[in-house]
């Protein structure tokens, strides 16, 4: 067997199987004619070799990773093109990734990491996009057409590697917070030895922020829905964050995930990040593991700051629809993780930021596709179900400010107010809008901050 460098290239077509069930013949039709017009000639054309084929993408290599790039991007630039007059569900899109690596030619196959590694960017990249590592992304020296997904978990590595990816007429990108740069990415062990990314960034009290659903500690600065919203978080407090495991920068192969496990982790971020006292927020699902951990540790806890929480999971609020809403979630999960039909796509999102703009709506699918997978999402959406803290929050005894949006969808404010009634002395606050989250772009948002502010002013230890 031979073993030499090489620039990988793997494609494969987005929703194949969906696509053969409905419409076979046409899609085999067209799909034979890409092949044989533009994506054969064209890694020919760019010095590349096709090492196999499967039914629904292929294998290649190239001596030289401009080649490779170059390839990728006129192949999906083009099939955009061959394709536009196809209607969403019908539209044959590919998704393409591409590695550097050291890689094992055996016959007429190759292998190795490097060939891993290029078949996970591809999973990662948008239908119709090119993902590329850090490494492709330096040999081609590109500063303009990629943008940068941060750092990525990909399977077999023991640390992520950083991604940078390509979509026709993508927006432009969104230009992180200046204080985001001075983010710098720490592990923590937690109890069971998985591997817990956090960091801290800011001066001043320090607040640790519990994980709320789907996390990415790197890649949230540049979301329209996230980056502001920890901006200022960070402007007066020492703001610690972290991704819960089986998501974002932290483990995502792990045997558990469930309640122990993720007050565990937040144990092994407090005490790996050196906080003694400080006060906690949790938004969310994060208002339930915050009341969970200032139930065992009240002496580190100053202040509790909760923001569009529960303390009931939706399997334990006594809903007779709840049977077929999780139903319906689960097909949307574990079909729709990534999928170009905008049904799928929006499902989460529309609940989430119901009012905001398409783009904002599209980054928040994609920043849910990326930080999770979607076995691990349901995973962590069927603990946060069972989720009842409300026996808990009745013993507390630190100060504590409940906020909620007064049209949030995804936790009704009766639940936040739920939780303002058994926390005792605890206060609550009523915002306008519908997200559930606070939208920089939204009135909720500086009066968010307004009573965050003076709260922690009155409360935070320094």
């Amino acid at each position: 067997m031979e073993r030499r460098l090489a620039a990988v290239f793997v494609a494969d077509m987005v929703g194949y199987s969906r696509l053969i069930e409905q419409h076979e013949q046409d899609v085999l039709t067209r799909q034979k004619t890409h092949r044989r017009e533009l994506i054969d000639p064209g890694i020919q054309l760019h010095r590349g070799r096709i090492v196999k084929t499967t039914g629904d993408g292929m294998l290649a290599e190239f001596a030289s990773a401009q080649d490779a790039v170059q390839c990728a991007i006129d192949i999906q630039s083009q099939m955009t093109r061959r394709e536009a007059d196809q209607d969403d569900q019908q539209r044959i899109q590919y998704r393409v990734g591409i590695n550097i690596g050291d890689v094992v030619f055996d016959e007429n196959d190759i292998f190795g990491d490097g060939v891993n590694i290029a078949a996970r960017l591809e999973a990662l990249a948008e239908p119709g996009g090119v993902c590329i590592s850090d490494i492709v992304h330096q040999a081609v020296n590109d500063n303009d057409t990629f943008r940068d997904m941060g750092s990525q978990r990909v399977k077999n590595l023991s640390r992520p590697i950083r991604v940078w990816q390509w979509v026709p007429d993508a927006p432009a990108e969104r230009k992180k917070p200046e204080i985001s740069l001075k983010q710098r990415v720490q592990y923590a062990t937690s109890q069971d030895g998985t591997q817990i990314a956090w960091a801290g960034v800011g001066n001043g009290p320090p607040i640790l922020k519990a994980p709320n659903y789907l996390n990415h500690i790197e890649y949230e600065w540049g979301s329209p829905i996230w980056g502001p919203f920890l901006a200022e978080f960070a402007r007066q407090n020492h703001f610690v964050r972290f991704d819960q495991r089986g998501n974002g920068l932290s483990d995502w192969d792990v045997d558990t995930i469930n309640f122990d496990a993720m007050t565990q982790d937040m144990e092994a971020v407090v005490s790996a990040a050196g906080l003694s006292r400080f006060a906690l927020f949790g938004i969310s699902q994060g208002a339930g593991f915050s009341i969970r951990y200032a139930a065992k540790h009240p002496e580190k806890v100053s202040a509790l700051i909760l923001f569009g929480g529960f303390g009931r999971g939706t399997a334990m609020r006594g809903n007779p629809d709840y049977a077929t809403y999780r139903e319906m979630v689960v097909t949307m999960m574990m079909n729709g993780w990534g999928s170009t039909n905008p049904i799928y796509r929006q499902f989460f999102a529309t609940g989430f930021v119901p009012d905001a703009p398409k783009a904002v709506r599209d980054s928040f699918d994609e920043l849910q596709r990326i930080s999770c997978s979607p076995e691990n999402a349901l995973r962590i959406l069927t603990m946060n179900s069972k989720m009842d803290v409300l026996d808990l929050a009745r013993q507390i005894n630190i100060p504590t400010l409940v906020l909620h949006i007064e049209g949030d969808r995804v936790a009704p404010m009766e639940e936040g107010q739920r939780i303002a009634r058994a926390i005792p002395g605890a206060q609550f606050v009523k915002l306008p809008g519908n997200s559930h989250v606070a939208l920089e772009s939204e009135p909720c948002f500086n009066l968010f901050f307004e009573e965050v502010h003076a709260f922690l002013n009155e409360h935070a230890d320094s």
